[in-house]
């Protein structure tokens, strides 16, 4: 905060305090009527209480939340709290029951500690991918043995080379981590991701998504915009599509292990239709601006009153909606409050929230005196 302290009882009784709501914005700045957030918890082992655990390391827990993506396939193995992709003829790749669209992932990976002494080919280290909104329409981070892929390790025994956007960590065919911080292969991984589909009005897009990426505590996508959806060797560009799919982790092959899957909802910042420079709709701040008001005007006391406290609640009233009887009542307590003998600090604070109404275009500069 700006402000060294701001004391209980100013926040108490504080009417209007920052630049008041706009079209765009259905809330001031500071605004104490604004909600507050709920509460949300964290477990021992990291997990949030509105999370929805996709996998605790139970075959119960895998049934009840995945599905193979192919018919008949050969099945994933359960075992020491972990869920584990082998090398199979009919291998499949599995995906979610539920569907999601904005979130927040936590996933834990591992690649089979024999993988630190194969200098094979870098796509077949393990090779797998963390496909949001499914396979078909989605957008995936790359899963992958990439240990010894740095530019610190060119010409070194345990190099691996590799196309950049295709490394652990990249968002695969679109864009590389921005660093390495991969454990060796036989150490558990954590990714923690923010996805963000992109959105559209209609054919129109609004705005491509994005992904933020941190692999054991270190970011390395960093809000990256989506430039199209996953592919190989080809551009493939975003085009609409449903607003909720599968999380996927794919079969590429190899043997990975996941486990601690946990996944947060998120809602757009573009369904804020209330307050968001970027998507506010008038209509809707319009609506909820008049409800507040009438909200915080039913809670005075005495609507006719001119003492200091109620002119600067009439005032926090006609920041949300100056009009009607709000704005009558309103003008009418300044009227008698600027007639009548008034201590000085009752006048320097009806004075300071005056001078923001004006600032702000609510009321006209001749109302302070």
């Amino acid at each position: 905060m700006a402000a060294a302290t701001v004391s209980a009882t100013f926040a108490a009784s504080a009417a209007v305090y920052g630049d008041c709501p706009d079209a765009k914005h259905a809330w001031a700045v500071h605004d104490w009527n604004r909600p507050k957030p709920h509460r949300v918890s964290v477990s021992p082992s990291g997990v949030p209480s509105d999370a929805i655990v996709l996998f605790d390391g139970t075959k119960e827990s895998f049934s009840k939340n995945w599905r193979y993506q192919r018919k008949n396939a050969d099945p994933w193995r359960i075992a020491d709290g972990a869920m584990t992709v082998l090398p199979a003829k009919k291998g499949s790749g599995v995906m979610t029951r539920r569907e999601f669209g904005d979130c927040q992932l936590h996933i834990e990976f591992r690649h089979p500690a024999s993988l630190a002494k194969d200098s094979g080919y870098a796509q077949n280290r393990g090779n797998s991918g963390v496909f949001f909104m499914g396979s078909e329409n989605g957008y995936e981070v790359q899963v992958l043995e990439s240990y010894g892929t740095c530019e610190e390790n060119k010409g070194k025994p345990g190099y691996i080379d590799n196309y950049t956007d295709g490394q652990c960590g990249a968002v695969y065919a679109e864009n590389p981590p921005l660093a390495n911080p991969l454990k060796k292969p036989g150490e558990w991984q954590v990714y923690d991701m923010v996805f963000h589909q992109p959105v559209w009005e209609g054919d129109r897009l609004v705005h491509p998504g994005s992904l933020t990426v941190f692999l054991n505590g270190v970011l390395v996508q960093d809000h990256w915009e989506m430039e199209g959806q996953t592919t190989h060797r080809k551009r493939r560009p975003l085009k609409p599509h449903p607003k909720a799919g599968p999380l996927a982790l794919q079969y590429h092959g190899s043997e990975v292990s996941f486990r601690n899957i946990w996944i947060r909802p998120l809602e757009s910042r573009w369904a804020n239709k209330t307050h968001s420079a970027m998507s506010a709709d008038e209509r809707s701040v319009s609506l909820l601006r008049r409800e507040t008001a009438a909200r915080l005007y039913s809670k005075i006391a005495n609507p006719d009153a001119c003492d200091a406290e109620t002119v600067k609640a009439l005032a926090e009233v006609v920041a949300y909606a100056n009009e009607g009887i709000y704005k009558e009542k309103f003008l009418a307590a300044v009227r008698k409050f600027n007639s009548s003998n008034r201590r000085k600090s009752d006048r320097v604070s009806v004075r300071e929230t005056l001078d923001i109404l004006v600032r702000c275009g609510v009321v006209p500069a001749d109302i302070v005196k």
